[in-house]
């Protein structure tokens, strides 16, 4: 008779499975998993298409890539833990959501920190980004490159929100960061966490009285038929980062890593570009569909939330020191 397996017998060849599961190979190509909690349509999505287009021409086909969007093998913070596991080859994920895992991630959630556009792009490529993209290798997760998710801003569903006092006692929903959460309570509104895809049903059902976001997440989730107001408020401009499970990193030659960075910088410039069609396109089509686009007095938002910077400061030097470099970066 055969020998039944013991709970912790099955345990391990369950981990086993999952440290095989990342990477595999099929035809004498090395795949990789890549899986993600956004749309096919959207941008940044679009962007790790052109990646593993650009990994399987510079590997000549020796290196695959399958794309696993809209949340199929799990949440955005399932699909980083998996990383960790080695369970998932690659993942895209918020800034915010790496919060938890290295704490220099938290930088990106100061408000108001770039100053435009050319400054945040300078900030990203340069040493400070490119060493923020490392912060995270001793939790097994390497950044390779941010993509761009614009800037966020708030929506609401009654209520007209010009001022910062406007928020006042509003539930508006934030991600599961700590910076966000204080942001949003700095200028005197309830902060509530909420995965984003339950968002759409707690707006509907009042649990929340609005969110924040950028356009074409707004759009794409559908938020904007249930929120009146769009408020271009700009403070905040968390990047996405795309992350490859350090498991997998060190599985991979000197040229199979330089063709992976390779591919990820090439998909970023084609995503920034992919990005900016795709903001002006949302705000278009939410326009077209009612919603109000609220032009507010960002000075009046960023002197409520200045505090801020000094308070993360001292409780936290080296997110302050990040922050005072990323400041003197010129663009």
């Amino acid at each position: 008779m055969p020998r039944r397996l013991t709970l912790p017998v099955l345990a391990a060849l369950a981990l086993v499975l999952v440290l095989l599961a990342g990477c595999g190979r099929v035809g004498g190509a090395k795949v990789i998993k890549l899986a993600h909690s956004l749309d096919p349509s959207h941008p940044v999505h679009l962007g790790m298409v052109h990646f593993a287009e650009r990994l399987a021409e510079k590997s000549g086909g020796r290196i695959r890539v399958d794309l696993y969007p809209s949340g199929q093998l799990g949440t955005e913070r399932e699909c980083i833990e998996l990383l960790q596991l080695g369970g998932l080859g690659m993942t895209k994920a918020s800034s915010s959501a790496l919060e938890g895992f290295a704490e220099a991630y938290r930088v990106f959630g100061l408000p108001f920190l770039f100053r435009n556009e050319a400054h945040r792009w300078a900030a990203l490529e340069g040493d400070v980004g490119r060493g923020v993209l490392r912060a995270a290798e001793d939790k097994f997760l390497r950044g390779l490159c941010y993509y761009d998710a614009g800037t966020r801003n708030f929506y609401t569903t009654t209520r007209r929100v010009a001022r910062p006092e406007d928020l006042a006692g509003l539930k508006i929903r934030t991600q599961e960061s700590p910076m966000a959460i204080r942001m949003v309570r700095a200028l005197g509104a309830s902060a509530t966490p909420i995965s984003f895809g339950e968002l759409y049903t707690a707006l509907q059902q009042g649990v929340v009285d609005g969110a924040e976001n950028n356009p074409p997440s707004f759009h794409l989730s559908r938020h904007y038929e249930l929120s009146r107001y769009y408020v271009l408020s700009e403070h905040s401009a968390v990047p996405d980062v795309l992350l490859i499970s350090t498991h997998l990193w060190r599985q991979l030659s000197p040229e199979e890593q330089r063709w992976v960075q390779e591919a990820a910088d090439e998909s970023q410039t084609l995503q920034r570009r992919l990005w900016h069609e795709a903001s002006t396109r949302a705000l278009d089509a939410v326009r077209a569909a009612g919603v109000e686009i609220i032009v507010p007095d960002q000075a009046a938002f960023q002197a409520r939330v200045a505090p801020l910077h000094d308070e993360i400061a001292r409780e936290m030097p080296a997110v302050g020191e990040l922050a005072r470099r990323i400041r003197e970066v010129a663009p």
